[in-house]
């Protein structure tokens, strides 16, 4: 299969783009920069010059695709509902391309907000009118137009080496402040995943997955944020301390709010419909690696 891939060359999608060269696909990668070009290259994908918000490039990838792999996002949290119309639209210009030829689009999602207070599940609508949930939405509508379009949701932790997400913001605030934070009692929980078996599970969800499926990259439901918070004090021999929700934005920032969050979330229904068992290292495993602390890797 020819695979359109936006995103290609970043964290997530530099581990999807040898995945599916390594299970007999051909990759078109999406690249805004000769930096981006370059790294498609070097891991064996064709190159189509573009960006997300250039919406004749989109076109002109699907075109020649056999199916769509949509992995980029812009992450600019100051911005993010400007970030998360822009994901829509390529979203619609995509799908709209492949309406009526039952070929796969499979974007990413995420999963924190869809089910406060107990485990999101697969058959979970996502938050109505918010953020990625449009764009989750506007998927379920192309399913009803020809397109076999899948959602793959993400955890707030997709680790691995080359991580620059969550986590390392963590060890960031824990080194400025001089100790390692969680919020309130810290139980509640977070969901993640290591970044080579996110890879596989959008292979297979191109692959295989039905039309309108909506599956979950989960490999740890739920990882107490105490938990994350004392790995890294103990790896940075700094004391682990308690502190209140008001006081999270000062403490993290943006992500101030996320990490007070309690969002567990299952794949059971994922695991049995796609065959997928995670291998790789779970989170507090991964964190306590030496990649996470490089000084430079913070």
């Amino acid at each position: 299969m020819r695979v359109f891939v936006t995103g290609g060359s970043g964290f997530i999608g530099s581990a999807v783009v040898p995945e599916l060269r390594g299970a007999g696909h051909q990759v078109i990668g999406l690249a805004r920069s000769d930096q981006a070009a370059r790294a498609l290259i070097a891991a064996g994908a064709e190159v189509q010059r573009g960006a997300l918000d250039d919406l004749d490039s989109l076109r002109a990838g699907v075109a020649r695709a056999d199916g769509v792999i949509h992995l980029a996002f812009i992450h600019d949290f100051s911005q993010y509902e400007k970030s998360a119309r822009t994901d829509t639209v390529a979203i619609e210009t995509m799908g709209e391309a492949l309406a009526r030829s039952e070929r796969p689009l499979v974007i990413a999602s995420g999963l924190l907000g869809h089910a406060p207070g107990r485990a999101v599940q697969e058959s979970d609508p996502p938050p109505s009118g918010w953020g990625r949930g449009r764009s989750e939405q506007v998927m379920m509508a192309l399913a009803e137009r020809g397109v076999r379009s899948v959602v793959v949701r993400l955890p707030p932790s997709v680790h691995g080496e080359g991580d620059h997400g969550f986590v390392p913001l963590l060890i960031a605030a824990a080194r400025k402040q001089g100790r390692s934070a969680y919020v309130g009692d810290g139980a509640n929980r977070w969901p993640a995943v290591h970044r080579s078996d996110a890879a596989r599970l959008f292979r297979l969800a191109l692959e295989k997955a039905p039309a309108g499926a909506r599956v979950h990259a989960v490999a740890d439901a739920g990882v107490a944020t105490r938990e994350i918070a004392g790995v890294i004090g103990r790896r940075l021999g700094l004391p682990v301390v308690s502190i209140a929700a008001a006081d999270a934005p000062g403490a993290f920032g943006f992500l101030g709010p996320l990490f007070a969050m309690d969002a567990p979330a299952t794949s059971a229904t994922t695991r049995a419909q796609l065959d997928w068992n995670p291998t790789g290292p779970g989170l507090l495993a991964d964190l306590d690696s030496d990649h996470y602390f490089a000084e430079s890797g913070a």
